[in-house]
């Protein structure tokens, strides 16, 4: 066991702790993404998220795709995306998406989707060409891609990692035990395959967990060595913060002390690289781990 600092459960219940305060998403760079994202009804996770980063990560240029819409078919508890049914999804994002991507003339995009669980493949054909037509637009942007859960759909799948990203992610989000209350309708195992067979396809992999939610460390730690079993190539370690009153309500705040520790345990489990820090999310220093 790792003795670590904690929050205790009195002291979660005040107001968030310092290392969690944000600065407002201000300046020049912040703006000129605004105006590009809203001229090209473009939706962001950044936004529908409610990402503690979104400031410093437009302020650098940067921004996460929302690709399919902005309501999902899941009904996650942590999650303050839109949840329903979804309405068409547009033919036309793909050509969009990497326009925007080119104008912006990112180095590193990251693009990422709501469930799809009603269409037959699941996204995956806007996702083929959303991928395929950045990659001819800005042939030296590098692309990661968050996807979804395919429900074992492996064909689906197939087709969403084949038009040439250099990572694939798809988030576990928690330990198993807690994947009833907080992933109904996801389950621990099938995302771990996905995760295998992504990287049997030679891509590489990449995962995300939120902490605070009731785990324990052990369970954290089994996680890792999951992740690691299922040839998981990059982590990333973030506090949940809950996004309404609605969602399911934060358990603890991390020590910023145990998030080093926990990047120290996933590195000798066999994680080539660890991200973990409270306001660490999916897509934070992205273009860091094309390479690791």
């Amino acid at each position: 066991m790792i003795e670590l600092p904690v929050i205790s459960e009195e002291q979660t219940k005040r107001k968030k702790p310092n290392w969690l305060r944000v600065k407002l998403p201000v300046g020049k760079e912040y703006a000129h993404v605004r105006k590009l994202v809203d001229e090209h009804k473009l939706h962001t996770i950044c936004e529908s998220g409610n990402c503690p980063n979104m400031g410093e990560c437009w302020g650098a240029g940067t921004a996460t795709f929302m690709i399919l819409g902005n309501v999902c078919t899941r009904s996650c508890s942590f999650c303050a995306v839109a949840t329903g049914r979804p309405p068409e999804y547009d033919e036309d994002e793909p050509r969009r998406v990497a326009e925007a991507i080119k104008l912006m003339q990112v180095k590193h995009a990251v693009i990422t989707s709501v469930n799809r669980d009603e269409l037959k493949d699941k996204g995956a054909d806007i996702w083929y060409r959303t991928v395929a037509e950045t990659k001819k637009s800005s042939p030296e942007t590098t692309i990661e891609t968050l996807i979804p859960d395919v429900k074992g759909n492996w064909e689906a799948l197939y087709r969403m990692i084949s038009p040439g990203q250099e990572v694939v992610s798809h988030n576990v989000e928690t330990v198993e035990r807690l994947y009833r209350r907080v992933r109904p309708q996801a389950k621990y195992n099938r995302s771990l395959e996905q995760i295998k067979l992504t990287k049997e396809y030679g891509k590489r992999t990449k995962t995300g967990i939120m902490l605070g939610l009731g785990e324990t460390q052990d369970e954290v730690l089994k996680a890792m060595d999951d992740l690691a079993a299922h040839g998981c190539d990059i982590l990333t370690l973030g506090q949940y913060l809950q996004p309404t009153k609605m969602h399911i309500e934060v358990a603890e705040f991390i020590h910023p002390d145990q998030f080093d520790a926990y990047r120290e345990e996933g590195l000798k489990r066999g994680l080539k690289y660890v991200e973990s820090g409270p306001l660490v999310r999916s897509s934070y220093h992205a273009e860091r781990h094309v390479n690791v």
